[in-house]
């Protein structure tokens, strides 16, 4: 990868990172739904308005009943499974989680012949599994986690492996900006039926409003553009690789918020980056064959 793609790694994290909490604060008076909805809604607002300054189009017909799909793999099912599990998982728990899907990423697009299988690249992502699983153990101990919303959060992960390889398949060719819009309104309008006939929200608050709003301006429509871009340029388990450093911001925010932070998850976390290290080390160039004479 090259030094734009480590930024843009970087800062789709900082965007991404932030997103458990504000699910977090958002389902305190939202039904998970609605969390998943208006995020989708939010988001979808601001890359409507980046297509038409950018006077940009639509992905044509043909391409939207896999980006259906790709809508309820990426965004819309795993958007609802985390507003789901975080009812009793906290957010700093949650972001380590979400560091799982880089290993379902790799090992869908190795069975579908889209990656292959290194030492290093093995080695880097069961590592940070290993690192997600001491975090993960010291949540539950300390009550910050259970065994169902857990369960949940790992679904989501899954789908996220999924829809990536997916995407990276489908979208070749269509701009980003494109792929990114047309998603986020799928998704909204995948949920629509589900918010309109579910529970409503009874009472919200300026907080609960705030946080589904940045939910989706920040942590959906611009991170979208980021990570469109990012798809475009290196594979799919590359990019997926920046669920790595979501632990990191997870644990910050938490912090911030009060949630209680152990020597478990900090060992956790440098385990997980050494894993991050691994995986997206360049192999070193083969030797070439002495000459015979």
């Amino acid at each position: 990868m090259t030094r734009r793609d480590v930024f843009e790694l970087f800062l789709l994290s900082a965007f991404w990172g932030i997103s458990f909490l504000l699910i977090k604060w958002a389902g305190h008076d939202f039904p998970p739904v609605w969390v998943a909805f208006l995020r989708s809604v939010f988001g979808a607002l601001v890359l409507v308005a980046a297509l038409r300054l950018g006077r940009d189009v639509l992905p044509p017909r043909s391409a939207w009943p896999l980006l259906v799909l790709v809508a309820a793999l990426n965004n819309a099912f795993p958007w609802l499974m985390f507003a789901i599990g975080e009812q009793t998982v906290s957010s700093n728990v949650a972001s380590i989680l979400n560091a799982t899907t880089p290993l379902f990423t790799l090992l869908i697009a190795w069975g579908l012949r889209d990656a292959q299988l290194h030492a290093r690249m093995s080695l880097g992502v069961l590592l940070g599994l290993a690192g997600v699983a001491v975090t993960v153990l010291g949540g539950m101990q300390g009550g910050q986690a259970s065994a169902v919303g857990v369960a949940v959060i790992l679904m989501a992960s899954l789908s996220y492996g999924i829809g990536g390889v997916l995407a990276k398949r489908t979208t070749a060719g269509l701009k980003p900006i494109s792929v990114a819009t047309s998603q986020l309104t799928l998704s909204a309008l995948l949920l629509l039926p589900f918010a309109a006939f579910g529970p409503h929200p009874a009472e919200v608050s300026v907080r609960a409003w705030g946080a589904v709003a940045v939910l989706g301006v920040v942590g959906s429509g611009l991170a979208y553009l980021v990570f469109y871009r990012l798809l475009a340029r290196v594979s799919p388990t590359q990019t997926t690789a920046v669920t790595y450093l979501l632990p990191i911001w997870g644990l910050f925010w938490g912090a911030l918020a009060g949630e209680p932070i152990t020597g478990l998850s900090l060992l956790g976390v440098a385990v997980i980056l050494s894993g991050l290290v691994l995986m997206n080390a360049r192999r070193p160039a083969p030797r070439p064959a002495p000459l015979q004479t």
